[in-house]
């Protein structure tokens, strides 16, 4: 099940039912910790040590079903590895900076974090995009003929060849080795004399004609 190659609308469903589960999992981190009034009312620090760590067990978690589909998906397409890696690598750290923005953040002074968590969130999705759209490279010949291991002597022999082990046998029948008895020849038609003065001499059943 999590070594099978998947498609593109496979990959898109897993991401989407990833993406719903990371969304329940931090909010029942959050609820089952310190609330979202508790969130909202305390200060970044020890307080929010015991919440920052549940969403980060579990976003961790996410990722590892993230990587698996991401290299399921990238065998099937035959992707780039270094796309594959980054998503990989782009996702754990996006995992880690999630939990340390909401141990730190602020809610009464917002603006004070940067958009480099932004930033990432669009690298990370430009990089999935990359991975769902991503096509199957084109089937090798010569592998696909090696397969098979066609030699000279299964190769069906030329029709020429077929024909020349026809023969007819002296009772007028089939041989052995052949198929079917010979076609006779068949004679050519017959031209008509021409005289000596290059035209032909008309035919029909009255007068022979002058020469």
């Amino acid at each position: 099940m999590f070594s099978s190659n998947i498609w593109r609308l496979r990959f898109f469903s897993y991401s989407a039912i990833l993406l719903v589960v990371e969304i329940v999992a931090i909010v029942s981190c959050i609820a089952g910790t310190i609330g979202f009034m508790g969130l909202v009312n305390s200060k970044p620090g020890s307080s929010r040590e015991g919440m920052a760590a549940a969403i980060l067990v579990a976003s961790l978690v996410l990722v590892l079903l993230r990587g698996n589909i991401a290299w399921r998906r990238s065998r099937d397409a035959r992707g780039s590895r270094w796309v594959l890696w980054s998503y990989i690598v782009f996702s754990a750290i996006y995992a880690v900076l999630q939990a340390g923005t909401i141990l730190v953040i602020d809610f009464d002074n917002p603006d004070r974090l940067s958009g480099g968590l932004n930033l990432l969130g669009f690298s990370i999705l430009g990089l999935w995009g990359t991975l769902l759209v991503a096509k199957p490279a084109g089937v090798d010949i010569k592998e696909l003929t090696s397969v098979f291991d066609f030699d000279d002597h299964d190769a069906p022999a030329p029709l020429g060849a077929i024909r020349s082990k026809v023969y007819a046998s002296p009772s007028g029948g089939t041989s052995a080795q052949g198929f079917a008895p010979p076609a006779r020849a068949v004679p050519a038609p017959s031209r008509p004399a021409i005289p000596g003065n290059g035209r032909p001499r008309p035919g029909g059943f009255g007068k022979r004609g002058l020469v």
